[in-house]
Formats: structure tokens, sequence, C-alpha cells
């Protein structure tokens, strides 16, 4: 939110300052204004009005502020600007340009109560139309297009609140060239005229005429969630992990080569140097899809966890706002909320200050009710220009000691769609991603399997669920095992535990900083499932033909099924691979 030319008046004085929450007097404000609080200006929003008493919760560190300072209201809820410009930008939770702001003040150690527009007023865009004269446009339809980076295509759009719904307008003048975001582009004859920058404030989600079933994959690259616990474009997906299980690497895997057109990444309240990894990284990493800088599709919000508590609260909102805005373009969007614990962990410092009752573990009774109405602004949705768009919501969440029963995760769970469950026993012992195939769950499988099968294979779900049935028995033989030992188990359970291991160290292991494992496209997924299979029926045939378990394991062509990961060429290993499984045990018989 930037501090525009309205109109800002001193009506109002500090009368308590308790942390991020101060209470003013004689305050006109409503509900979730922007105010700018104490001699400093600090920004902050009303959250409680009773009588002539406000409670604002403030964005910034409060101390040294007391009572009897001045509290000025703009009249103007919580907003974020938007425009060409937001992506390869970094923000703060109530989007202030960071890089702006570190060259303003000649130091990356910011003071309080600076400001910066949240995209450069004065940059000039090369604005090319796409209507006419005399053409009508309605709500949200596309007026012209600017380069925003050499991946993106920045569609200026009517804004959503310039006509009313179903209302068209004439184009009466329309122009091009280079302009600013503040210069006007096009003219309707209702007088509304049309700059390349919009305002839309955070806590209001963005109109839409339709939420739709999403029916296609959002494609990660990672074997083990495309290939058994996919998420839709549209989707809402949970990372719940213990410290130190990989849910940073796993958002940021996502992150660098899930197939979506643009990536919301919100640091939130994480530490300082994992929002450093993603800066340094990305600039450097090229998209798999276009071959460009990450970052040309990258939108980043850094809210970390030195930073005030309150703006913590604020920076999902700012995210899944700048999401909106892009989905109604017509891209398809992935935002990685890193993570939700943190967030609540804010609205619980907030609701404590508020003295509210408290819901369990202190959290506020609100907490679900919030976590929804997060998840609920994803979906894929038909735009009110026609257009159809998503919004995909993935979100970490940090539980105290990884156990799943607390707030934040149960109500997460009761949400999202899929759940991407954290194992730090897995992680102990060098599994990652550390995903627990046993406790996690997608319920976007049976919408996504006709994809599936129309672009990689017609068997599809059979081989995942085969892939499923071995490693749930061998659940269940573990248990034998750790009582009688592997020995003592017949040679056909000893031959299940043999290939779920190469289903687990080949299929579901996968080395997130290897340049070729790094990225699995499903067609590579496939195969290499596909070549475990091709292990699993020959060494049984043999096995009914008599031959001992123990030719049968150490056969010398088997432990090459570990290295497909790492191939470049895989078509043609996995084609010599099989053909010298099957060559190798058929000659013990």
């Amino acid at each position: 939110m930037s501090q525009t030319a309205q109109t800002v008046r001193e009506d109002g004085i500090i009368a308590s300052v308790s942390g991020p929450v101060v209470v003013a007097r004689d305050l006109d404000a409503r509900m979730n204004d922007v105010v700018y609080v104490g001699d400093e200006g600090l920004m902050g929003e009303v959250i409680e009005i009773e009588g002539d008493t406000t409670t604002i919760q403030v964005y910034e560190e409060t101390s040294g502020i007391g009572p009897g300072e001045p509290v000025e209201n703009t009249g103007e809820p919580l907003s974020v600007d938007l425009g060409p410009g937001l992506l390869d930008t970094i923000y703060d939770g109530v989007q202030r340009p960071l890089d702006v702001l570190e060259d303003k003040m000649g130091s990356p150690y910011l003071d309080r109560g600076v400001d910066a527009p949240g995209i450069e007023l004065d940059t000039k865009w090369e604005f090319e139309p796409e209507v006419e004269e005399g053409d009508e446009v309605g709500r949200g339809d596309v007026v012209g297009v600017v380069e925003e980076t050499i991946t993106i295509d920045h569609k200026v759009m009517v804004p959503p609140d310039a006509l009313e719904e179903g209302e068209t307008a004439e184009v009466v003048d329309v122009k091009s060239g280079s302009f600013t975001v503040e210069e006007t582009v096009a003219e309707l004859d209702t007088g509304v005229e049309i700059q390349m920058r919009q305002e839309w404030p955070v806590r209001e989600a963005r109109p839409t005429v339709e939420k739709k079933t999403p029916r296609t994959p959002l494609v990660s690259g990672q074997r083990i969630l495309d290939g058994l616990f996919p998420i839709a474009k549209g989707g809402t997906a949970a990372i719940p992990g213990p410290f130190g299980s990989g849910k940073t690497v796993t958002q940021h895997q996502l992150a660098k080569y899930a197939d979506a057109d643009i990536i919301i990444y919100v640091g939130c309240g994480e530490r300082g140097n994992e929002m450093t990894e993603v800066i340094d990284d990305f600039p450097e990493l090229e998209d798999p899809a276009t071959g460009n800088p990450l970052m040309a599709r990258t939108s980043l919000i850094a809210n970390t966890s030195n930073m005030p508590v309150a703006a913590r609260e604020s920076c999902v909102y700012t995210g899944i706002t700048i999401a909106e805005f892009y989905r109604d373009m017509g891209y398809d969007v992935a935002l990685m909320a890193d993570s939700t614990s943190r967030w609540a962990e804010a609205m619980r410092e907030i609701s404590s200050r508020l003295e509210e009752m408290p819901g369990e573990e202190g959290y506020p009774a609100y907490l679900a009710a919030r976590l929804s109405q997060f998840y609920e602004r994803a979906g894929y949705f038909e735009n009110v220009n026609g257009t159809e768009g998503s919004v995909s919501a993935i979100g970490a969440v940090s539980p105290p000691g990884g156990d799943f029963s607390e707030p934040v995760t149960q109500n997460t769970l009761r949400i999202v769609k899929t759940f991407w469950a954290l194992d730090a026993d897995l992680a102990e012992r060098r599994h990652f991603p550390s995903i627990n195939w046993n406790e996690s769950y997608s319920l976007y499988k049976d919408q996504l399997d006709p994809w599936f099968q129309e672009e990689v294979a017609d068997d599809w779900p059979e081989k995942r669920q085969w892939a499923v049935d071995v490693l749930d028995e061998e659940t269940e033989l573990q248990e034998i095992v750790q009582l009688v030992g592997k020995d003592a188990l017949p040679e056909d359970q000893q031959l299940t535990l043999e290939v779920a291991r190469y289903l687990r160290e080949a299929y579901l292991q996968q080395n997130a900083f290897h340049p070729v494992d790094t990225y699995c496209p499903p067609e590579k997924t496939y195969l290499m499932l596909t070549t475990i299979e091709t292990f699993n029926d020959e060494a049984f045939d043999a096995l009914e033909a008599g031959v001992p378990i123990e030719e049968i394991i150490d056969i010398d062509s088997a432990p090459k099924i570990n290295r497909i990961g790492v191939q470049e060429d895989y078509e043609e290993y996995v084609d010599e691979l099989k053909s010298e499984i099957a060559d190798e045990l058929r000659s013990l018989y």
C-alpha cells in the first residue's frame, strides 16, 4: 500500500500501545482502513472499533511511540498496486519494494515509516492496443498488452470495478506508444479512463464468473508428486513437516519447475537465509519451459522472521491478490506460502494483544475461518473477461515437533485436497523428498487421470495403483520382518520387499541438487515405473520357474534401475535396461 494523493486527515490520538497493537481515540475510521500512526507515520490497519476507541495493528516496530501522538486516517483499505513491474521484484508483506527502499535509504536496514509505491510510477512501458475506437468492452476486458518481462506479456484490463456486471462501454479513445503506469491509455464513453495501474483491496477476492472443476495437473517434475499425489492447476495443497524435513526445498522445487505461467513466492515468517537462497538461485536458473531466467515469471514477498509480526499477517493476502490479478489475464499462477504456521502465529499474537477468548493452543477461535478464506481464493476460474485462469495455493505447515494433531495442521487438512506429509525419519535416512507415501494423499487423482492417459500413457492409473499396492504390502511385511527377520519370510514376500526397495530408492527418491534428476518429466516418471514393473514381472516368473531368490536379487542389471533418474537420454537407456533385465533373468532358467 502506497500513500497516494488521497486526503489524509489528522483526526485521532494514540491512547495506548501494546507491541504491534495500538489503541486510538476519536478516530473517524472504518474496519480495515489504513492509518498512519505516530509522528513517524507508521503504517497500520484498523482491526476493531468500539465506540470512540479504535484498535490498530501496526505493520512496523512500535517501540518509542506513545500516547498523545497523532493517528491519520487515509479512508482507504489496505490495497496493493497492480500493473506492469510486479514480476522480477521482491516486496515486504505490505508490498513495499525492498530494492527500491534500499536505494532510497542507502542501506539494507530500513528506517521506520519509509514508503514507496508497489510499482515504479516513472518507468515507461511500450503499450500495444488490442482494441480500436468504437469497440465495446466490459469489465476485465483486455485493451492492450505490455511486454513486462521476456517471458510474460502483461495484459492491461478494464478494472473490474469500473463497470457494473454485464455492463459494456464503447472505447472512445485508445493510444499506442510509451507511457507510465499512471498515464491514460484508453478512455470509455462512460468517462472511465484506463491506466496500466490498478489498486485492489487485499482482503477482497477479485470477481469471477464461475469456479470450475480443475482437470489439468500442475506438473512439478517431482516423481512422488506427479506420480502418486498430483495437484491440479487451481488446486490446494499442504506440506506439513517438522524442522529439517525438507519443506522449504520442496517449495523451492515447486517454484522452480512447476509448469505454471507465474510464480508468487511468499516467505511468511521464515528465516532470512531461505529467502536469500531464492533470491540468489532464481536469476541463475532457467525456466525448463522457456529457457528464460526463473525470476522473469516470479514475484517474491519476503516477510522474514525478524520483520514485524503484523505485516506477516497481511503478506499472504498481498500474495493471493497479485496472483488473482494475473489469473484474470488468463494465466495459471502458483502461489507458495512458506509457512502458514508462522502466519497463524502472527494471528495468535494479535489476538492475545486484543485479549480475545483463545481457542486450542492459544490460537484465535477464527483460525479455521481465516485459513479457509485464504485457500478458498485458489481455484480454476472462468474470469469476467471470458478467459480461464487458475491460482494454485501450496502452503507449508510447520507443526511444533512434527505433531500433525496441532490446530494449524488439522484445520488446513480439512480445507486442502492434496496432503504431502513430510517425515522426519525419512529425512534422517537421507530419503528426499521425505514425503511419507503412507500418510500422504491427493483427492485430485480421479479427475486428473484422463489428462495423464491422454498425454503420457493409457495405463498411467494402473501403474500408479500397482506401485501403491507394492508399497502398502511392504509396510505390512516390515512389521513382520522386525519381529522374525527377513530370512523367515517366504521367497515371494522377500522378492516383494526387493521390488519395493527399488520403488523407494529409484522412483520415490530424487536428488534436488543433481542437474538432471532435479526435474523429471511425467514421461520419464512413467518409464521408470514400467522398468521397475518389468523387473517385478520377470523376477516373479523366474521365482516360479524355481530360480533361488538369492540369484534373482544378485543379477547385475537390476542396480542400474537406480541410475535412470540421472540419465538425460533416458528413453534409450530404459529400453536397453528392460531388455537386459529380461535376458539376464530368463537365462537363469
